[in-house]
């Protein structure tokens, strides 16, 4: 049984949480909050004894495995490059740093120290993200896809308010592209790999941050459109065009629903049934990862990829984080 810490007591927290237990393979045995109360609250609900407001005594215990990180992003890199300086495995939210440098920092640190590092973009360790890959090929050639994600922020009005929160604030590495587009685009690559050019467009608030946005990535005479937006509420489907049909997605964060139309053909369901908290899965592989003692896998890969592609996004649309002027770590 690995034994688990949660570094971050929001909703998210408590979705994972559940989920990795539910495997049976994760025990969350610690909780860290800067407040003693918060920490305490959550802690109560799963029956945990152990709970942090220094992040040092939390790194230093030797009742952890590993740590899930479901901080503010600005604070991912620094808080995963000290656990893993004290031997701990670390999984952490999409996505796991603000920029590539500190992407690729943090998988330097984590081969040094032989732990696991993981990203949790649950899209990819999904049972439908395999059936996706696999009916690519009966599409025929591929010329468009269409991927969108967009989503009315709960904190829009009080940024609208002047009150300045977390999700449109630069100094917590933030934004649409950070917090929505991650998905769209993580998806691309990890069906179509590293596209030979791309070009993003895009609002940006006063704050600095993105309210909304698209990225282009071309793949040759195959291009990839991806559609975020954390102002406005989107309710159309994903989509990937062949010459022989089309596959729709219902979502792209969660590909609960996929829908194969070959040419002449009705249409068919070819998605599995996944449960609404699909976080198991990739709790189910982050443990695999520790069992088998595999620090260097495929996700690394993937994840440095995809903050590539931001960090040059965020570039050509001149979105600036504090995190961007040297590593915090």
């Amino acid at each position: 049984m690995i034994r688990f810490a949660v570094i971050g007591t929001n909703w998210i927290s408590h979705a994972f949480c559940e989920a990795a237990q539910s495997t049976g393979r994760m025990q969350l045995c610690a909780v860290y909050s800067r407040t003693l109360d918060t920490a305490q609250a959550f802690a109560k609900t799963y029956n945990v004894q152990y709970c942090y407001t220094e992040l040092d005594a939390l790194a230093k215990s030797p009742d952890i495995d590993a740590v899930y990180i479901a901080s503010p992003n600005a604070l991912h890199a620094e808080q995963a490059m000290l656990m893993m300086h004290h031997g701990k495995h670390v999984l952490i939210e999409k996505p796991m740093a603000s920029n590539k440098r500190e992407v690729a920092a943090l998988i330097a640190c984590a081969k040094q120290h032989n732990v696991v590092l993981f990203e949790a973009m649950k899209s990819w360790y999904c049972p439908n993200f395999e059936i996706l890959q696999q009916a690519l090929d009966r599409i025929g050639p591929l010329h468009r896809a269409t991927f969108s994600f967009c989503q009315y922020s709960s904190r829009y009005q009080a940024y609208l308010d002047g009150k300045n929160p977390n999700t449109f604030n630069p100094e917590f590495s933030n934004g649409s592209l950070m917090d929505i587009g991650v998905y769209p685009i993580s998806l691309a690559i990890a069906l179509f790999g590293e596209p030979s050019n791309m070009l993003a467009t895009g609002s940006l608030l006063a704050s600095g941050v993105d309210a909304h946005g698209s990225i282009t990535l071309q793949y040759g005479g195959f291009e990839v459109i991806n559609i975020h937006s954390k102002v406005s509420q989107g309710s159309a489907l994903s989509e990937i065009q062949g010459e022989q049909g089309t596959i729709t997605i219902d979502a792209v964060s969660k590909l609960h629903t996929l829908t194969l139309q070959l040419s002449g053909q009705p249409s068919e369901v070819i998605s599995v049934t996944q449960p609404d908290n699909a976080m198991g899965y990739e709790a189910t592989a982050f443990a695999g990862l520790i069992e088998q003692k595999q620090v260097q896998h495929g996700g690394l890969e993937r994840t440095l990829l995809v903050s590539k592609i931001i960090t040059q996004a965020r570039k050509q649309l001149g979105i600036h984080f504090p995190a961007d002027d040297g590593l915090s770590c």
